[in-house]
């Protein structure tokens, strides 16, 4: 059987609305694969309009993992993803096909890669200053202590990104050390992840932002006509879900769940909807350029997915 030294799989990986899971059902029909989920909205069950989730019929006709594995009031984290990732590589490699991650979360894709350091855990002190300094300064000043505390993670939060800001500054008022760090520590210390790996990293990026700017706008158009108010309502009407849970802070369902509860105007959803998703692109799009082993397809070129489907083919065929 496969050890973690020897995983073996490609990951197409890309911003939200980029193609990705087109050109993975298609590359699944040419070739013996299954899908590995690497999307930390997709593991929730009963979140599936917002978050663009496979369709059945997609979900049938290749095996999918890691969809639909949590309830939206549970977390799944990144170190949780890279043991259930290196688990399911090394199994299906061990059943004669390739695995295929395939998604944008690029925390869960680093954590794979090259391991997470072991950092601070939660302090409800700390965490209890920072919400009350926010109370009295805003979100945007304690983004900007971040800027001269973690200017890199800094760099990839929006100032009213309160969960990211106040766990980013929890971790460096706890340990002194910048949480950035934590995110490099683990390949610098040869730690879990950074065992040898036989990976094609493929990464849709479009050359014209217009294009996939089009894209999200289209795309949150259809979530909103195939129901996605009706599904945060199933949500909130739970009664044990709350906007602070990370579920309820997918893009898309947290600015619906505001509407609903009168902090945002509701004529405003789809505006709000569709800049959330362009800035998620945009720090998507920032992890993957830090990523030197990836290979390129320009997503909005005619030929993308012949692209695609050319350099998966040529690795697949490869002996390990």
């Amino acid at each position: 059987m496969p050890t973690e030294t020897a995983l073996r799989y490609v990951a197409l990986l890309g911003p939200t609305a980029s193609g990705k899971t087109a050109a993975a059902m298609v590359l699944a029909r040419q070739q013996p694969v299954e899908i590995v989920s690497v999307d930390s909205a997709l593991v929730y069950r009963g979140m599936d309009i917002g978050t663009a989730k496979p369709s059945p019929d997609e979900l049938a006709a290749v095996p999918h993992h890691l969809i639909n594995i949590r309830d939206p009031l549970q977390a799944y984290s990144a170190a949780e993803f890279a043991r259930d990732a290196r688990a399911l590589i090394a199994d299906i490699t061990t059943r004669g096909k390739l695995a295929l991650l395939v998604g944008g979360t690029m925390l869960y894709f680093k954590a794979l890669r090259d391991g997470l350091d072991a950092m601070p855990g939660a302090d409800a002190g700390i965490r209890a200053a920072l919400d009350q300094e926010a109370a009295q300064s805003g979100w945007p000043a304690l983004h900007a202590e971040l800027t001269r505390v973690d200017p890199v993670t800094a760099a990839r939060l929006q100032p009213t990104d309160a969960q990211r800001i106040s766990r980013a500054l929890e971790v460096f008022r706890s340990s002194g050390q910048p949480l950035s760090s934590f995110h490099t520590a683990g390949a610098a210390k040869g730690g879990a992840g950074t065992v040898d790996q036989d990976c094609l990293l493929i990464s849709l990026e479009p050359a014209e932002r217009s294009w996939l700017h089009q894209r999200i706008a289209q795309r949150f158009d259809a979530m909103l006509a195939l129901g996605l108010l009706d599904e945060v309502t199933a949500l909130r009407a739970r009664g044990d879900l709350h906007a602070d849970v990370p579920s309820m802070r997918c893009v898309g369902y947290r600015q619906a769940w505001e509407a609903m509860e009168g902090l945002s105007p509701m004529s405003q959803l789809r505006d709000k909807g569709i800049f959330a998703t362009r800035q998620l692109a945009k720090r998507q799009l920032t992890w993957l350029r830090a990523m030197p082993q990836r290979q390129v397809v320009v997503a909005d070129a005619p030929d993308a997915l012949l692209q695609v489907l050319t350099l998966a083919s040529r690795y697949a065929t490869q002996r390990p």
